[in-house]
């Protein structure tokens, strides 16, 4: 299966989060910041993994820019899933609580430009948490992410090389 990971990252915590879940996929996922690659020039995948920080409830502009860049149908038969990071509501005061639940977060919108692009999702929407606007990520996030990301390989047969027969051994099935 061939993978990618693409992500833009204000104070890192993107980037982690992003080889966390390429590390989950597994060998042959690949992590690529959207600064150092273009829409246009994806490389032919099965499956793309985009992820950004978490800004007034929506990707970074320069995410917002790269997804726009894709086109429609660019993304026609990939499996796609969208991450985010944010900071957590709860403890946060009232008014907070709500403006965050009303403007939502990153990852919905990005699954949302995945889709407008052609691509099937193969996971909802999934927010990683930091512990305040610049990090540092919560305990345990890095886990969860590469948790995720087998989850994500999870989705797609394993190409399965036959056993060699040993000597004198009949070959059944054929």
């Amino acid at each position: 299966m061939k993978a990618l990971v693409v992500y833009d990252t204000a104070y890192g915590n993107t980037a982690r989060i992003a080889e966390a879940i390429a590390r989950g996929i597994g060998p042959d996922a690949h992590v690529h910041s959207i600064r150092t690659l273009a829409a246009s020039d994806l490389p032919a995948l099965d499956l793309l993994v985009v992820g950004s920080p978490t800004q007034g409830g929506r990707p970074t502009d320069m995410m917002m820019r790269w997804l726009k860049a894709l086109g429609p149908g660019r993304l026609e038969g990939i499996a796609a899933a969208a991450f985010d990071t944010r900071v957590r509501a709860d403890g946060r005061g009232l008014a907070l609580r709500l403006l965050m639940k009303l403007m939502s977060y990153a990852a919905p919108r990005i699954a949302d430009a995945l889709r407008a692009a052609g691509a099937r999702r193969v996971e909802g929407p999934e927010g990683f948490y930091v512990e305040g606007r610049e990090g540092p990520l919560q305990a345990g996030e890095k886990e969860r992410a590469r948790a995720w990301g087998k989850i994500l390989a999870g989705q797609f047969p394993l190409a399965r090389t036959p056993e060699p027969l040993a000597m004198g051994q009949a070959a059944t099935g054929l």
